[in-house]
């Protein structure tokens, strides 16, 4: 086995970075210049780059993570230096050798190791620590009463729905601050999925000519949601379940794993896209997976940004992962908390998929278990993106051009749209992404390794 590893390959790391400007910067690191004491082993790159002070950056990454460390004030998870030292390790150009961890590496990484033995179980057979809680009782009384809030929350908004609908929907247009008012009330009601969905419907008033017939739809599934929730005790398991996350109840992912009705999925999970999302206050991360046996979906999300909350898991496209997955409940369960894993990531192969009519079915099958669902990841192969027939767009044709899927107008106009036409070159590629009633929108493609979009 190569001692330092299985390399990645330039995309793979590239595919890590949080934004362009990281690419380019950690570009610019992807020599031997600026480094010293570089090393690696297999779980591991390490090395100190040379900045504008007078003491170099630390930098560490857990490849079997991956991870990252620096000692750099960057916010960015990768920094460009974590970038730029992948870059210099996947180049191969001998400028990392087999090494042992250097001291302040080796206490990183070794630290994360105890972490994650901890956290999974450690392999002596120490038991997990207990998440119980200290009083139980009293746990109960706090949900009952969160119960009562958002029912209260989910009552008023009904009447607000009412309200509306009996005034018109052009009233909508003068009432702007009413809709920030609703959305605190649901906030306040302890229902910060309510409030999200209220704050929609204030995007979607004077958004553009059919206006009114988007915040029709939208009102109506706030109303079909709200019902769900006040008559809870009348759903089966796994529709309550999902009415539960939609209005912003949520389950530990630690009672996921190690709770009494803990129960996971091992596979060889292949990775499919990661993508980043910044609102200014945190960064989101959602990273698709599917079981190479099971053939099942899975969307890790993880949540940070700041100096005290990094996003610690990243996991490049194109990894495959034999892990154990365990699903958040739900109707139709897509997203999952990774327990163990049984090997270090290593790199996969291009997913199979399906053609345009199989990704329609997918996500019609989807939705008919939930309702309030915006799109379902699928794999197309051999599709072709090309413009539209009206000229204003662009949409994936099927090899025999028979079905064609229109491409959400969110990725046309951007890089990604041009990055798909030109890895397409006009002949057919495989593409990931989620496919919704805004059409598909292209994370990843296959070129012949991954490129995300």
């Amino acid at each position: 086995m190569n001692p330092q590893g299985e390399r990645w390959t330039t995309d793979q790391v590239l595919a890590l970075a949080p934004d362009e400007a990281s690419r380019r910067a950690g570009g610019k690191l992807a020599a031997p210049g600026p480094w010293s004491e570089t090393g690696a082993d297999e779980g591991a790159v390490w090395g100190q780059c040379k900045g504008s002070g007078k003491k170099p950056y630390q930098t560490v990454v857990d490849i079997k993570g991956p991870a990252f460390k620096c000692s750099c004030p960057s916010r960015k998870f990768p920094c460009k230096h974590a970038l730029g030292l992948l870059l210099l390790w996947a180049g191969d150009g001998g400028e990392v050798t087999a090494a042992e961890p250097s001291a302040w590496a080796g206490e990183w990484l070794a630290g994360r190791r105890e972490r994650a033995e901890r956290e999974a179980g450690a392999p002596s057979g120490a038991a997990a620590p207990s998440r119980a809680p200290a009083d139980p009782e009293a746990a109960k009384r706090r949900a009952e009463r969160r119960m009562q809030r958002i029912g209260a929350g989910a009552t008023e908004l009904e009447q607000r729905l009412e309200d509306l609908l009996q005034s018109g929907l052009a009233s909508a247009e003068s009432g702007g601050g009413s809709w920030d008012e609703t959305a605190a009330r649901m906030v306040d009601a302890q229902a910060p999925g309510l409030a999200a969905r209220v704050r929609e419907l204030s995007s979607v008033v004077a958004s553009g000519p059919d206006w009114p017939a988007r915040l029709l739809e939208e009102c109506a599934l706030l109303h079909l949601l709200d019902q769900g929730f006040l008559g809870i005790e009348r759903l089966p398991g796994p529709l309550a379940a999902t009415v539960r996350s939609r209005v912003g109840l949520t389950t530990e992912a630690a009672d996921l794993l190690t709770g009494p009705d803990a129960a996971t999925v091992r596979d060889r999970w292949l990775v499919l896209a990661q993508q980043d999302s910044d609102d200014g206050k945190l960064i989101t991360r959602r990273i698709f997976l599917r079981g190479e046996r099971t053939g099942r979906m899975a969307l890790h999300l993880s949540f940070g940004g700041s100096p005290g909350r990094p996003l610690d898991l990243t996991l490049p496209p194109g990894l495959v992962l034999d892990a154990d997955l365990a699903y958040y409940p739900g109707a139709r369960p897509l997203r999952a908390t990774l327990g163990e894993r049984h090997a270090p990531a290593a790199p996969g192969p291009v997913p199979p998929g399906g053609g345009i009519d199989a990704a329609l079915a997918a996500y019609g099958d989807a939705l008919r278990d939930d309702p309030w669902l915006d799109s379902w990841p699928v794999v197309l192969t051999d599709v072709t993106p090309i413009p539209s027939r009206d000229g204003k767009g662009w949409q994936l044709a099927d090899a025999d051009g028979e079905s064609a899927l229109p491409l959400d107008p969110r990725c046309v106009g951007r890089t990604s749209l041009w990055q798909l036409v030109a890895i397409s070159g006009g002949a057919p590629i495989t593409v990931f992404g989620e496919c919704g009633h805004r059409g598909f929108l292209p994370l990843t493609a296959w070129d012949p390794a991954p490129v995300s979009l």
